[in-house]
């Protein structure tokens, strides 16, 4: 399978889709603000559009993806292009939306699943519901939503801050998050490009929820550095929004990548993650 992919907001882990397709026969047009990221763009194997800026041409389009981030009133891509989209909706086989496990707000270290209804306790969450329902709201474009977990990766990871003068382990008793790899959202997304189920909705995650310093932890191993020390999350000088992260606290569980579209994880937690990344560092 090929086609024409559309993605607004061609960020880090839009990247790594395209990546994976290009070298399958797809053409990738990717959406930046800044210019200065054009490069980047074209590495990834994506032909770079600056936007807002540049006019999208969507004559064409396949598949479209969106990585853009909301705003209080809601996705910035509908807010342009709502009308042209929708008028579309037939023309695309596949839209896929790239959301937060945010929106699911704190469980206290409960599971939580697709079907487990939104309740968003941060502005973050909440501005990602409603961009859902505004796309999911259009009639019949095949919309698939990925809330995605903490994501990871080739140059983002716990290795660049371990050399950080005051890194520090955060303690908070109980608290765990979730994570992905990079390299498995783009077998994600490429999966369910490969069989749409419009109106699905995926946690793409991996199998193992953690408190976070188990990951620092492991990462100061991997790389024969001392442990940062652990400062208690009350005694903690974080901004507001780190702080917020810790705030919620849940399990998510990702069953469904596995047993709807066949993902076999490439990183099923953060250990084999982190230990695949010491070849970059």
């Amino acid at each position: 399978m090929t086609g024409t992919l559309f993605s607004f907001g061609h960020g880090y882990s839009a990247q790594a889709l395209s990546q994976l397709l290009k070298p399958q026969g797809w053409r990738i047009v990717g959406t930046t603000r800044d210019p200065a990221q054009s490069p980047t763009i074209r590495a990834s194997g994506a032909e770079p559009l600056i936007w807002p800026g540049q006019t999208p041409d969507l004559d064409g389009v396949t598949h479209l993806l969106i990585s853009t981030s909301p705003n209080k009133d809601g996705d910035p891509v509908l807010a342009a292009l709502q009308d042209e989209i929708a008028a579309r909706a037939a023309q695309f086989k596949w839209v896929g939306y790239l959301s937060t496990t945010a929106v699911y707000g704190d469980h206290q270290g409960e599971w939580v699943d697709e079907t487990t209804p939104p309740t968003p306790t941060a502005e973050r969450g909440r501005w990602r519901v409603k961009a859902e329902e505004q796309w999911r709201n259009i009639p019949g474009l095949p919309v698939h939503i990925f809330r995605l977990a903490g994501i990871y990766g080739p140059g983002r990871g716990p290795f660049s801050k371990l050399k950080r003068a005051g890194m520090r382990r955060i303690i908070k008793p109980g608290q765990v998050f979730s994570r992905i790899h990079v390299a498995d959202i783009a077998q994600v997304l490429a999966a369910s490009m490969a069989a749409p189920n419009p109106g699905a909705i995926y946690n793409v995650c991996d199998d193992e929820p953690v408190p976070p310093q188990d990951v620092i932890s492991y990462a100061a191993e991997l790389q024969g550095l001392p442990l940062p020390p652990a400062i208690p999350f009350d005694e903690a000088d974080m901004t507001p929004m780190a702080r917020s992260f810790y705030n919620e606290n849940k399990r998510v569980r990702n069953d469904r990548i596995k047993d709807e579209l066949g993902v076999r994880l490439l990183y099923p937690d953060y250990r084999t993650g982190l230990e695949a990344l010491m070849k970059d560092v």
